[in-house]
């Protein structure tokens, strides 16, 4: 397993952008990257703001939700040539969507779905994915999920499907650390082990959420502050392979600027993305 440079100016500093958010992120200099997510653009009209940013020097990098990459069906590539045309426009250095599935018999399920983890399914994903990066002309990034429930047939660990994937089809990694937590607390095991598993020489970028317990379940829900545990775990990525960039995902209930800089502001001590003084990094 290859590890990256411990250079503490190396990582980059982002956030998902949300219209909601955009004020704060505007002013918020030391942000070099910011994450768009494909089905938010209507009619390929990028908002303003974030072509402003890209005008000023940072990164955007495209996600998608909807292509189902491990559903049974192909993938549209109408689909996939929009979202590329929109990665060219916005001069994305790489595109980003999930280890799961959205659909299946033309329904679909508004939630990102686990795969089972079979060698069956591990042979449909991988050349679903290889389609879609026939239509591709920037590299792809996959996410790993949370999962509320498994599958009872799998054949191998998630750590051991992730990996197979990411290999068979020579995939960068979208590490989601709020992801991997809610999956080790809801079925109980080491996170830390569990990413020492992965190939962490192809992360492209790192995912940071909150959550909430609800009934003894935790749900990444992306509208409440990251809890400690997954500080801990980026803790763990910047020491096992220092990430290129690491980013705040908040979908919901959006916080004050105050609130979203001090979470900002903890991330980049933690992957040491600057050692200027956090009264610094915004207008």
């Amino acid at each position: 397993m290859n590890t990256r440079s411990t250079n503490k100016t190396e990582t980059k500093l982002g956030i998902g952008w949300r219209p909601e958010l955009a004020v704060a992120i505007d002013r918020r200099r030391d942000v070099g990257f910011v994450e768009v997510l494909f089905e938010n653009i209507k009619g390929g009209v990028v908002p303003d703001p974030v072509m402003r940013l890209q005008q000023r020097g940072v990164e955007v990098i495209l996600h998608g939700i909807s292509m189902s990459l491990g559903g049974a069906h192909r993938p549209d590539v109408e689909l996939v040539k929009r979202f590329n045309d929109l990665a060219q426009r916005l001069d994305s250095p790489f595109v980003s969507e999930h280890i799961a599935f959205v659909s299946a018999d033309g329904k679909n399920s508004g939630h990102l779905l686990p795969l089972p983890r079979t060698k069956k399914a591990l042979s449909v994903i991988v050349e679903n994915i290889m389609i879609a990066k026939e239509h591709l002309t920037v590299p792809l990034a996959l996410e790993n999920i949370a999962m509320l429930c498994d599958w009872k047939n799998s054949e191998m660990d998630e750590a051991e499907f992730v990996t197979q994937v990411l290999n068979q089809t020579n995939s960068l990694l979208l590490l989601d650390v709020a992801n991997l937590h809610a999956n080790a607390v809801n079925h109980k095991f080491d996170p830390v082990a569990f990413m020492k598993k992965l190939p962490l020489d192809r992360i492209a970028y790192v995912h940071t959420a909150g959550g909430t317990v609800n009934q003894g379940i935790y749900h990444d829900t992306h509208a409440h502050p990251v809890v400690d545990s997954v500080f801990d775990l980026l803790d763990s990525v910047n020491t096992l392979a220092k990430p290129p960039r690491v980013m705040l995902e908040r979908d919901d209930n959006f916080p004050d600027a105050a609130t979203l800089n001090q979470e900002l502001d903890r991330i980049a001590e933690t992957v040491f993305v600057s050692t200027h003084p956090s009264t610094a990094k915004w207008n």
